[in-house]
């Protein structure tokens, strides 16, 4: 990592707890206005406009917290890539897994269905993720 030699990120799973609660607001709007649209867009038409919003709102809801809280105080000391492998490999898939308790006894989605719903889910995952990274790289935020 030639050019980043000098560089002192801050690793957020090592913030005080104060800084993550104070975060956490600010965080989950950004991720939300981020995943939404990509939601909208990619979940199934067979989902209303008002399933797929929700969707967009609360997935994250149900993560966010976990992802922002929880990891930082298990992974606290460890190497930032350590957190963020697990941190992004858990949220996709719990809310993935979500999704499919919500949607699985409704009837409305095939096969193709899920698939693409689960890809939609796991690129607004990865758009959140990688703007946050860019984010968190450029200091925006002070931390």
């Amino acid at each position: 990592m030639l050019l980043f030699d000098e560089v002192d990120f801050v690793q957020t799973q090592n913030l005080p707890l104060g800084d993550l609660w104070r975060f956490m607001p600010i965080g989950y709007l950004l991720t939300v206005l981020i995943e939404i649209p990509i939601l909208l867009v990619g979940l199934s038409k067979k989902l209303t406009l008002k399933q797929r919003l929700l969707c967009g709102v609360w997935l994250t809801a149900c993560t966010y917290p976990i992802v922002v809280l929880v990891l930082p105080a298990i992974f606290l000391g460890a190497e930032r890539w350590v957190y963020l492998a697990v941190a992004e490999t858990f949220a996709p898939a719990a809310e993935c897994l979500l999704f499919w308790m919500a949607f699985r006894a409704k009837g409305i989605l095939d096969a193709a269905d899920w698939v693409r719903c689960f890809v939609a889910v796991i690129v607004a995952n990865l758009a959140s993720f990688g703007l946050g990274e860019l984010i968190h790289i450029s200091g925006l935020l002070g931390f």
